[in-house]
C-alpha cells in the first residue's frame, strides 16, 4: 500500500487554528509544547492534522492560548458525508484560505502592519497596489 491515509479535514482545520492562534501570540511551537508537557514535534503533528488532538489536550491548549475550545472549530468543514446538509457553518471552503494566509508568517505580519495604518485612503491605496502587483483585475 503506497497510499497513506489522509488526515481528517476537521483535524487539519483544528490544527490550523492552533497554529493561527499560536502565531498571533508570537509563541513558538517549542514554547507551546513546554506549556503542555510535550515536544515541539508533537505540536507540528497537531498543527498539520496528522495527529488528532484529544479532548483534554485541546482544553489545555485552549487555556494556554487564552481562547475558548469553540475557537478551534470556527468555520470548520462539514463532516464527511454531510457536505450538503445544513450545519450552521458558513462558507467553510472559502474561509480556509483566510486561515491559511493568516497562519503564514508573512500573512500575519502583513495583517498586523495593515491594521496599524490609520488613514483609510492610504489603506485603500495599499489594497489597490497589492491587487495590481497580483494581477487582480477585479473592481471593488
Amino acid at each position: 500500500m503506497a497510499n497513506k491515509k489522509q488526515p481528517n479535514p476537521i483535524d487539519v482545520h483544528v490544527g490550523s487554528r492552533v497554529r493561527l492562534r499560536r502565531m498571533m501570540l508570537s509563541m513558538s511551537q517549542e514554547k507551546l509544547g513546554e506549556s503542555l508537557g510535550i515536544t515541539f514535534q508533537q505540536i507540528q503533528k497537531y498543527e498539520k492534522g496528522t495527529n488528532r488532538i484529544g479532548a483534554s489536550r485541546l482544553q489545555h491548549i485552549a487555556r494556554v492560548l487564552s481562547v475558548p475550545v469553540s475557537y478551534f472549530f470556527e468555520d470548520a468543514p462539514a463532516p464527511a458525508g454531510e457536505e450538503g446538509q445544513e450545519t450552521g457553518v458558513s462558507e467553510p471552503a472559502s474561509a480556509s484560505y483566510v486561515v491559511d494566509f493568516l497562519s503564514s508568517s508573512e500573512g500575519l505580519q502583513l495583517n498586523r502592519a495593515f491594521v496599524r495604518v490609520k488613514d483609510a485612503k492610504l489603506r485603500r491605496r495599499i489594497l489597490d497596489l497589492v491587487k495590481a502587483v497580483a494581477g487582480d483585475e477585479e473592481e471593488a
